[in-house]
């Protein structure tokens, strides 16, 4: 193997691993416009459609058929900004914004009782679905002065049966099996393979990534009401192995002798998910809630991708790259929340959380970047006879991120790292339709 192809074993591994963050920023939080509004403090809650996602036992206090419908529109601004130091001053390589983009997601779901105590019902929703739409002309400084597609997309879909069993008039209980379906796709500058010879570098032009995969886990969850004005919620939600599988390609690794296109296989464990919540009604128009929701991020040590080709399997593995540490951290999330009725049609509702990034820096990228999000969320609701119409809209405020750039170039734990400024902010409006019948 020529010196071409080792030093192109590293450039391989980055340009493929790297991308491949997951973070509670990539996460739908809030599902369900009624609880997004109310900071997603709905565990201890859980009185309408998207119980579902937050406690199933909610679900055993439905007393007639019920459908809800919840959509959203996630619109992230992300912006990166990377300054070289030299000798005598800074130069700036690249100082970039994301385009507009739209990141749709949504729920509908049916509950329907079998019995005073006993129901049943199923829910669609998508947990997860984010991505970044970089202009490439911004980052020609590192792409020798050439414009390449640098974008990301992530989703999920999960289909949940549900059971609801009321115990007694104090305590429910309630399951889902979820079935999920997850996506993934990539697009950015494969990068540049040193060679041997004359011209002495190729441009490896174009690199696509695209996978997809099912994953099974399940949600349980306890509601008690020990009066009309208090309730406490338990819900968790158990870890979940999504098998991906796609084909990545480079436009121009043909030149090397290789095939331009590999099958590849990565797995991914949604970690453990345990959420507590109350909710207390002081007064007969004011309902406030709170939620602790935590997460064994640290199930994440690392990302392992198998591929299919034989040489790009041996290249990977040549590079000591084909496991990549992650060495992420158990993280909480504390929300609150808030519905002031107006009158016995119009509510108005307000919330916050905390939502801290599990990720440490030298997994950080312009891709898929993880913040520590500050978030707060306002709405109303309307009531006419069965019908209950929610709007609702979501600011996430991201924590500047900053990796330094002689780290990246010194320090081998951030070898996989971008250096450079990080920011983001996401609006997201939402609306919920739900009916009784």
């Amino acid at each position: 193997m020529n010196n071409g192809k080792q030093s192109f074993a590293a450039l391989l591994a980055l340009l493929v691993l790297v991308p491949f963050a997951w973070g509670n920023g990539l996460n739908l939080n809030s599902l369900g416009t009624r609880a997004l509004t109310m900071g997603g403090a709905f565990v201890g809650l859980a009185d309408d459609f998207s119980v579902v996602f937050w406690n199933p036992a909610g679900a055993a206090g439905f007393k007639s058929k019920y459908f809800g419908f919840y959509g959203t529109d996630l619109i992230p601004v992300n912006k990166y900004r990377l300054d070289v130091p030299l000798q005598g001053g800074i130069m700036t390589l690249v100082d970039a914004k994301t385009k507009m983009s739209h990141y749709l997601g949504g729920m509908a779901a049916y509950y329907h009782p079998v019995s005073d105590r006993l129901v049943l019902g199923i829910g669609v929703y998508t947990p997860s679905g984010l991505g970044a739409n970089w202009e490439g002309s911004d980052f020609a400084a590192l792409t020798g002065n050439k414009s390449y597609d640098w974008t990301s997309k992530v989703g999920m879909v999960s289909i949940s049966p549900l059971i609801a069993y009321k115990i007694s008039d104090m305590i429910s209980i309630g399951a889902t099996l979820n079935v999920n379906y997850g996506m993934f796709s990539i697009k950015m500058h494969a990068g540049e393979a040193e060679l041997p010879v004359p011209p002495y570098a190729l441009d490896l032009g174009q690199y696509e990534e695209s996978m997809n995969g099912w994953g099974l886990g399940a949600t349980f969850g306890v509601l008690v009401k020990p009066s009309q004005a208090v309730s406490f919620g338990l819900a968790v939600r158990t870890p979940s192995a999504v098998k991906y599988k796609g084909d990545a390609q480079i436009s121009n690794l043909s030149r090397l002798g290789y095939s331009g296109t590999s099958g590849l296989h990565r797995d991914l464990t949604f970690p453990l998910w345990i959420a507590g919540g109350v909710a207390v009604r002081p007064m007969d128009k004011l309902l406030l809630t709170a939620d602790v929701q935590w997460t064994k991020w640290s199930e994440i040590k690392s990302l392992n991708t198998d591929f299919t080709d034989p040489a790009w399997k041996a290249l990977m593995r040549l590079g000591g790259q084909d496991v990549r540490k992650m060495d992420w951290s158990d993280k909480a999330q504390l929300r609150f929340g808030a519905e002031y009725l107006l009158s016995g049609s119009l509510a108005l509702r307000g919330g916050y959380y905390h939502d801290p990034t599990p990720s440490p820096d030298t997994t950080m990228n312009v891709l898929l970047p993880s913040f520590t999000f500050n978030v707060v969320t306002f709405g109303a609701g309307y009531k006419v006879a069965d019908l209950q119409l929610d709007f609702g809209l979501e600011y996430l405020m991201g924590k500047e991120r900053n990796v330094d750039y002689i780290k990246t170039v010194t320090d081998p734990a951030f070898k996989s790292a971008m250096p450079g400024t990080f920011k983001m902010h996401l609006v997201v409006p939402n609306v919920s339709v739900g009916f009784r019948f």
